[in-house]
């Protein structure tokens, strides 16, 4: 849970209090949706985070064992 915590810290890096307007999770947004990223709002964000939950939480997930195996590498 830790790595998925610190994943969203690093991906809203100056946009932590407006995570829809972070450049790198637009092109997320827009690549996973198709929607072009500089259409993203507010909406749009809460509405993904709401039905897409399960995915977005399988992909923290994701992240955290990649950076488990990265770690792993490195001793």
């Amino acid at each position: 849970m830790f790595e998925a915590l610190r994943f969203l810290w690093n991906a809203t890096r100056g946009y932590r209090l407006r995570p829809w307007q972070s450049p790198y999770l637009r092109w997320r947004f827009e690549t996973y949706t198709g929607k072009k990223a500089q259409e993203v709002g507010l909406r749009d964000f809460w509405h993904l985070m709401v039905t897409e939950r399960r995915q977005l939480l399988r992909f923290l997930g994701w992240v955290g064992e990649m950076k488990n195996y990265a770690v792993a590498s490195e001793r």
